[in-house]
């Protein structure tokens, strides 16, 4: 029954691993979580979790190298999360585009608070982020002079 369940579970965050790559989400991560998963049952799983999680390390390390980065991904996740509270609200309208409109597309609290829900776990892994790959300003500036 225990290699049932990690089995499951390990498919279920590799496919929504793979999925999360080209839909707004920590892909990455999640295809590392199945993998590992995956790998205490599977040989082939474990000989490729070294390589996933160097690739998910280091893309989250370059996503905050700098403050700029920083700063988009915040901005971002909070775009994510203000788009998640207006398809929550399901009462906006939104002009007719071909089949769209006027009304927004699987709107309401189900589809809402899964975007929201998408938004927070970005910013926990950007603070996450942050705590371990930013380097800690060690060298205290000293405040300029003026003559």
């Amino acid at each position: 029954m225990h290699k049932l369940w990690v089995t499951l579970v390990g498919w279920i965050l590799l496919l929504a691993g793979i999925a999360a790559l080209a839909l707004p989400g920590p892909g990455l991560l999640l295809l590392l979580a199945g993998m590992v998963m995956l790998s205490q049952e599977y040989e082939w799983a474990e000989r490729r979790v070294d390589p996933v999680k160097d690739k998910a390390f280091g893309v989250a390390e370059a996503g905050v190298s700098t403050y700029p980065r920083i700063v988009l991904s915040a901005l971002g996740a909070c775009a994510v999360i203000g788009a998640g509270v207006i398809w929550w609200m399901d009462d906006i309208k939104i002009p007719e585009i071909g089949p769209l409109g006027p009304e927004l597309p699987l709107g309401g609290w189900e589809t809402g608070s899964g975007i929201v829900l998408s938004g927070l776990v970005a910013l926990g892994l950007l603070i996450y982020s942050i705590k371990r790959f930013r380097p800690k300003d060690t060298v205290h500036r000293e405040p300029a002079r003026t003559i």
